[in-house]
């Protein structure tokens, strides 16, 4: 995105902002919980308290020299960004590069016995475990006899809504403890969406996922409904390559989702076998693309990633965090239209959000003023506003 004065990039160093509160906050307490969820060695512990001391006074650091991705971090702006304070960056660049620090300290790469070993994994399956997991897959069943347009509006909510459990945003919410029903969608362009996913359709539909264990699980029951009634011939889920965000989905994610629609009753298990069958014969693949945990807006994606896009009827974009990387995390103004911000974009593109963060597009004057009114500007990072966004200005419904 341009620097456009009405809409500078967001940065965390005004204290009592939201971004402040993530590094001031936030961070600190996915550290602690980190460190209390494994029998971490001396090496560890010390790596822990460095990275806290580190984020909380100091400054970024580099990555070692024999990071394996050392270099790519450094074309991603750690060559810039290295000796600043994490406040004075961009917010969504420190975020980031707090996960990928949080990696190291925990021996994610390794060499050693804890390589590969999710340091999120434990809060993951414990939402897979929880018994609202087990009630909400039973109440699939009730959707069984409604006509097909009706149950695929009821999954698309489901993915949708499903963002309220984000791990990260319930370690520090003030909001933390259950909220109210959902309220109304801030912005709906849902008859686009299935515009684009017409029944007996032979497109591509990629959806690139948010969060693991509880909102993955809705996003795997969409694309088990769109393929199994034709609305899609194939689908390509998008995951993270590595454990990034505290529930970001990693494809171990995606399996122990699918283990647990296979484990229960009625309706959910036979959304499992679609899914399973799809896998099977290549109708549904998984891909962890480098760039998905990338610091950077969507505008910047390499050429490879832009192609897959390109090549879709529809892209979908999960959750807030996407978000912010389709639109740039910038203080928009709200008005501002979400075809503009997406302009870029080399295809029809959708954003399923609930709201958890500053960044926002595409209201209508009288919705924004109607939130204002009612919620000063809490309406913007409480987790209890959504929308769905379409932009598929090209015309070009791609097969």
């Amino acid at each position: 995105m341009p620097d456009i004065p009405f809409a500078p990039v967001i940065l965390a160093n005004e204290p009592g902002s939201f971004p402040h509160g993530v590094l001031a906050e936030r961070h600190p307490a996915i550290i602690r919980q980190v460190r209390d969820a494994f029998p971490y060695g001396p090496g560890q512990h010390q790596a822990l308290d460095e990275l806290l001391k580190s984020c909380t006074q100091g400054t970024i650091e580099p990555l070692p020299a024999g990071a394996p991705d050392r270099d790519r971090w450094e074309e991603w702006g750690l060559a810039e960004h290295a000796g600043r304070s994490w406040y004075d960056v961009p917010w969504l660049w420190s975020e980031s590069y707090f996960y990928r620090r949080l990696l190291e300290a925990v021996g994610w790469f390794g060499p050693g016995a804890w390589q590969g070993i999710d340091p999120f994994g434990p809060f993951k399956r414990a939402e897979l475990d929880a018994p609202e997991t087990g009630e909400e897959l039973a109440a699939l069943d009730d959707l069984l006899d409604l006509p097909e347009a009706e149950r695929a509006r009821a999954l698309l909510h489901g993915s949708l809504w499903g963002n309220r459990a984000d791990l990260g945003f319930r370690l520090s919410a003030a909001g933390a403890e259950a909220g109210e029903p959902a309220p109304a969608l801030v912005a709906d362009d849902s008859e686009t969406l299935w515009a684009l996913l017409p029944p007996g359709g032979a497109g591509t539909l990629v959806l690139v996922a948010d969060n693991a264990g509880r909102e993955l699980v809705p996003d795997l029951l969409l694309l088990a409904h769109l393929l199994a009634e034709g609305r899609v011939a194939r689908a390509v889920l998008h995951v993270k390559p590595y454990p990034y965000y505290v529930s970001d989905a990693t494809t171990a994610d995606v399996v122990d989702a699918l283990h647990r629609l296979r484990a229960a009753a009625g309706a959910a298990a036979g959304h499992a076998r679609v899914l399973w069958s799809a896998m099977a014969d290549g109708r549904l693949t998984v891909r962890g693309h480098p760039f998905s945990c990338a610091p950077l807006p969507y505008e910047r994606m390499p050429d490879d990633l832009r192609a897959q896009f390109a090549a879709a009827t529809v892209t979908v974009l999960k959750g807030d965090l996407n978000y912010r990387r389709l639109v740039g995390d910038r203080l928009w103004p709200p008005t501002t239209p979400f075809q503009q911000a997406t302009a870029y974009f080399p295809g029809p593109v959708v954003a399923l959000r609930t709201l958890k963060s500053d960044v926002i597009t595409g209201l209508s004057a009288a919705t924004e003023a109607t939130l204002v009114a009612a919620e000063g500007q809490r309406w913007r990072t409480s987790g209890t506003h959504a929308l769905i966004q379409a932009a598929a200005s090209d015309g070009v419904h791609r097969q």
